[in-house]
């Protein structure tokens, strides 16, 4: 049972964090240049991809996901080290 509270707490903390990371790791401001959207066509063309908002939303979703994943990592390491110091 203990096991099971755990790994759901892991989980709520990830999408916790993930939901952190989607409200304010934001790309400001939203409106392109001229030379913003010419990189990002030639890049959704480069990739296939047929409207650059798609690559731009693939791209920003992405970014957003590894910061969770990289503050996730912090904090699992962080309590780690905390417990190997309290139990000293």
């Amino acid at each position: 049972m203990a096991t099971l509270a755990r790994r759901l707490f892991k989980a709520a903390l990830f999408l916790g964090l993930l939901a952190l990371s989607l409200r304010y790791v934001q790309p400001y401001p939203y409106e392109w240049t001229d030379g913003e959207a010419r990189a990002w066509w030639r890049a959704s063309d480069w990739l296939g991809v047929s409207d650059p908002d798609d690559l731009y939303f693939v791209v920003w979703t992405s970014i957003e996901l590894l910061v969770a994943i990289l503050a996730y990592i912090a904090i699992m390491k962080l309590w780690r080290h905390y417990q190997s110091k309290k139990l000293r």
